[in-house]
């Protein structure tokens, strides 16, 4: 309920071109444009609203919200059992890999769409341009897949767009505590006739601070004095365990 109160007074303040008889096809904003990672970050939720000229739902507009972190390389290693232990063996390199990737809609994003618009889009996970080289394989792609879905840093459907007052719609977008730091771009797409009519560019950033970003600061500019500081804190937690329970 509250949620949905702060969407409309926002919504309120959006509209000035309402006022003038200029409505627009489709409005959509985020609730924060930032996420800090603390050291007690376990996770954020990101809520994405808006509102449409045409009614949502069956026979009517549909939206799909895509959310999308940078692209980087990514390895997926084939483990091999020699003599009865397991080591690295072929391995495939990808090249774009988003760090996270979102996607949901009022109905399933392979529903509204056709195919074509949605491979060269990249509007589903399984429209991702996965380029890779080494290793060859399909194998290696479903390893990718599930490794990024079981983390949930690739997440399909997570939970279904909301519709309220036919006009109005809103989703949580779920960031997992391994969220890595940077920007992020959202995309709300309103569909009309399987086709794309409108698109709101968003973004958001994901930022370390407080102790977090002096943790990492340390890791990335003094990475020996990191290791060090790491071992002596390993140490001291063992040690003191030790006496804890021996004392018990």
């Amino acid at each position: 309920m509250r949620a949905w109160l702060h969407l409309l007074a926002v919504i309120a303040g959006l509209f000035p071109a309402l006022a003038f008889g200029q409505p627009s096809e489709l409005v959509a904003r985020l609730s924060t444009e930032r996420v800090d990672i603390t050291t007690a970050f376990v996770g954020e939720s990101i809520l994405v609203f808006g509102s449409t000229e045409q009614p949502l739902g069956p026979g009517g507009d549909e939206v799909i919200v895509m959310a999308r972190g940078a692209s980087g390389p990514f390895v997926v290693r084939r483990k091999v059992s020699v003599l009865g232990l397991w080591l690295n063996g072929p391995s495939a390199r990808f090249e774009e890999v988003p760090v996270f990737y979102a996607i949901a809609g009022t109905r399933p994003p392979w529903q509204l769409l056709p195919e074509q618009l949605r491979q060269e889009q990249g509007i589903g996970i399984d429209s991702i341009p996965l380029q890779f080289t080494g290793a060859r394989g399909p194998g290696f792609r479903r390893a990718l897949v599930e490794l990024k879905r079981n983390s949930r840093l690739w997440q399909e459907d997570p939970s279904p767009i909301e519709i309220a007052g036919s006009r109005l719609f809103n989703f949580r977008l779920s960031l997992p505590a391994t969220v890595q730091p940077g920007q992020y771009a959202v995309q709300v797409l309103l569909i009309r006739a399987r086709r794309i009519v409108a698109t709101e560019e968003l973004s958001f950033l994901v930022e370390r601070s407080g102790s977090a970003a002096e943790i990492a600061k340390v890791a990335q500019g003094q990475p020996v004095i990191y290791a060090l500081l790491c071992i002596l804190a390993a140490a001291f937690a063992g040690w003191a365990g030790s006496v804890i329970f021996r004392r018990g």
